[in-house]
């Protein structure tokens, strides 16, 4: 049993020293791929994704992203409980599964970790959320965030979409098309930011409506 315990012990102290030099590396270098990428090649799909650094893309796209997915980004530190209580409430009910991640856990997620394996997923995303919060910032969370999101079927990252999309970079989005790719963002797989009908068109609308009241409010403080 000591023994056990022991090696548990040097395990538990690997993976930490592991994780916050992965975490530590990545506040410096671009993500060249992630899990959710290598399933796309391995089905077939291909990624098609271009890194591109926050200061490059229109800032009416992280406060669209902020409006969408997580209106208290600038002041959490990686947990939103009012909307994680929020989301339990309402699930608790029935009806359709909805989530209370931030911003900064989706993009825990999203780099380090894969889609679904359920509570076991969600305590090494909590360890990652809370590494990225305190060795990157806001800043560059959002950052990676608009560049490994996936915004459509093998299609990551806000540069990549707009090009998609609007055929043109992401530094020139206009809050109608931020408010579009950030409507796709929760199911990227099922949603398109072209020609978008039913929920996609009126979610990405409102929006689009919201991006002036993000600025304007200082919601995106943190990231001027």
């Amino acid at each position: 049993m000591i023994r056990v315990l022991v090696w548990l012990l040097k395990a538990a102290l690997f993976f930490v020293v592991i994780s916050v030099l992965w975490v530590g590396v990545l506040r410096f270098v671009p993500v060249p791929f992630t899990l959710t990428m290598a399933g796309d090649v391995a089905n077939g799909t291909g990624v098609t994704k271009d890194w591109t650094p926050l200061s490059r893309i229109d800032p009416d796209m992280p406060r669209a992203a902020i409006a969408g997915e997580d209106g208290r980004f600038c002041t959490h530190n990686g947990f939103d409980w009012r909307a994680i209580a929020g989301a339990a409430t309402r699930n608790a009910k029935g009806g359709r599964i909805r989530g209370g991640s931030t911003i900064s856990q989706q993009t825990a997620k999203n780099v380090f970790l894969f889609q679904g394996g359920g509570y076991v997923r969600k305590v090494f995303e909590a360890w990652f959320t809370f590494l990225i919060e305190q060795l990157w910032g806001k800043r560059r969370i959002m950052e990676v965030y608009l560049n490994v999101a996936e915004t459509g079927i093998g299609t990551y990252g806000a540069e990549a979409a707009a090009e998609r999309y609007f055929h043109h970079n992401a530094s020139r989005l206009t809050p109608v098309e931020a408010g579009r790719i950030a409507a796709v963002l929760p199911l990227p797989k099922k949603r398109a930011a072209v020609d978008p009908r039913g929920f996609v068109r009126r979610h990405g609308n409102a929006i689009a409506r919201t991006v002036g009241s993000v600025r304007r409010l200082g919601l995106d403080a943190c990231l001027r």
